[in-house]
Order: structure tokens, then C-alpha cells, then sequence
């Protein structure tokens, strides 16, 4: 299991459009892959729960990522996420 904490910069944090690309490329790897903010974890898959966490600015989640690929997966994720200035 890898895990990775990140800071959310974007000032409009984590809403449907980089939901969607964050939760699109997850999708692409076979590990299982989750989110956890606020004491709650969801899916990585799943758009609806990305977007159930309501992840603002200045945000602190963590990715944790389990499987075959798992390091290729989170190494995708982070590299999206510094792309995309949605986080550090």
C-alpha cells in the first residue's frame, strides 16, 4: 500500500471539472484507490463520492492506493494534480 498526503491549492478546491479528470484517470488503473478527507474515505473511482466530500481550498487529503500498479497510479495522480495547480 502507498500512501500520499497533498494540499489543495486551487481556489475553487475540488469541484466537478477536475472531479471528473481525476476520477477519469484513477479509473485507468486496476489497484484500488481511495480518497480521505475529514475522516471520511470514498472511492477514487467514483464521481459521486469525490465530489459527496465538498473538498475546498486549502484542504488536506490523502490518496492511498493498493494493487499491481499502485505505484505507477499514484505517481499519475500526483503529477495530475501538480498539472492541473490543484495541488501540492
Amino acid at each position: 500500500m502507498m500512501e500520499k498526503t497533498f494540499t489543495i491549492t486551487a481556489k475553487s478546491g475540488i469541484h466537478a471539472r477536475p472531479a471528473t479528470v481525476i476520477v477519469g484517470l484513477a479509473s485507468r488503473f486496476d489497484s484500488d484507490i481511495h480518497l480521505e478527507f475529514k475522516e471520511r474515505t470514498v472511492d477514487l473511482k467514483s464521481i459521486m463520492g469525490v465530489m459527496s466530500l465538498g473538498i475546498g481550498q486549502g484542504a488536506e487529503i490523502k490518496v492511498s492506493v493498493v494493487g499491481e500498479d499502485e505505484q505507477e497510479a499514484l505517481n499519475a495522480l500526483q503529477n495530475l494534480l501538480h498539472k492541473e495547480g490543484l495541488a501540492k
